[in-house]
């Protein structure tokens, strides 16, 4: 939909071109598509009349640059001059960008990331294998251990207090003991769960969080770490894997494409009628306060379901050098360059 941020405005010739962007780079921006190349670099120039619809445009042309997973190339590319900014600054990194004379940007957000299970694959058509899995895990201690404490305890509800219709849920504490005995209920005492991450830094140390309090409740874990390429080819089939989810402005847009049945972005791939009838009723409710009242069931209900088990809300960083003006951190991620330009004498 077009209200959701990846959703894009394109020409009426874009399907008839094969539906690629590269072959159809026609949009509304500042800025024309020059050259796209996967893995390694897209350049663009400003408009060549230099009309847009909002006015000037003060910079000649932007190169995203990809240097990879590793946050500790990017922080050679900033000490090279190779860069002005940064995609995105990880948690672990921020000290390390703040002490090399860079200008820090922040944004609290309702981006977060899953460890899901996917309901089609024995044993997680279990739910009493789910919630085992979820009461083996304190959330606190897998922010401080997998984002360093850069952001807000999360619920295993995907709803963020910054949500308007956000409903605060009774608390429930980590019970290593109760899960192990789920476990063992479920007759998975001695089932090994394979936990499947992206090899960026933050996500493998989110896994690596819950995965070492799952072995500290008894539980078998084997982790499994892959590099992106990999990872997002399948990333919505994994029997139990970790997504990272960037921010909806609406607590029931992200439930909406991530967990009502059969939606192509429901990597848990659960479904339940009642629930989905809940949420379709308060995506008609237009007044946040008494959405909010509706959404202590959608929460409960997806919270007792064990599908997830989210540690946390993110900060989310970005850096620039000193001549980079009027440019932050987006809470969803958008590039914003329309009226950012270079004060070189900075």
């Amino acid at each position: 939909s077009v209200c959701d941020y990846p959703g894009l405005v394109v020409h009426k010739t874009f399907d008839e071109k094969g539906g690629d962007f590269k072959a159809c780079p026609i949009g509304t921006g500042p800025f024309e598509l020059v050259s796209y190349d996967v893995g390694q670099k897209v350049v663009y120039k400003r408009r060549e009349d230099n009309k847009w619809w909002d006015g000037e445009v003060f910079l000649d042309g932007i190169e995203f640059i990809d240097y990879g997973t590793d946050p500790a190339a990017m922080v050679s590319a900033f000490e090279a001059g190779e860069v002005h900014t940064n995609f995105e600054t990880s948690a672990d990194y921020v000290s390390i960008l703040d002490g090399v004379d860079l200008v820090k940007s922040e944004v609290v957000t309702a981006s977060t990331i899953v460890c899901r299970t996917n309901v089609t694959n024995k044993p997680y058509d279990d739910q009493k294998v789910r919630n085992a899995l979820q009461l083996a895990v304190d959330n606190a201690v897998v922010l401080q251990l997998g984002y360093g404490n850069a952001g807000t305890v999360a619920e295993n509800h995907h709803v963020s207090p910054i949500h308007p219709e956000y409903y605060e849920l009774a608390k429930i504490a980590r019970d290593p003991a109760k899960a192990k005995a789920l476990m063992a209920e479920a007759g998975q005492a001695d089932f090994e769960h394979e936990l499947i991450t992206v090899d960026e830094d933050w996500h493998k140390n989110t896994g690596d969080a819950i995965a070492a309090q799952m072995r500290d409740a008894g539980i078998k874990v084997k982790r499994t770490v892959l590099p992106g390429s990999t990872f997002w080819n399948d990333w919505t089939k994994y029997p139990l894997s970790m997504t990272n989810w960037n921010m909806r402005p609406l607590g029931v847009q992200v439930l909406a494409i991530g967990y009502r049945s059969g939606e192509a972005w429901n990597e848990t791939a659960w479904a339940n009628a009642e629930w989905d009838a809940k949420l379709n009723a308060a995506l008609a409710v237009a007044d946040p306060a008494k959405r909010k009242e509706m959404m202590k069931d959608i929460e409960q209900i997806l919270q007792d379901s064990g599908i997830i088990i989210q540690p946390y809300w993110r900060k989310l960083y970005s850096h620039s050098v000193a001549a980079v003006k009027n440019y932050a951190m987006h809470p969803t991620f958008e590039r914003d360059y329309g009226k950012v330009w270079l004060d070189e004498e900075a």
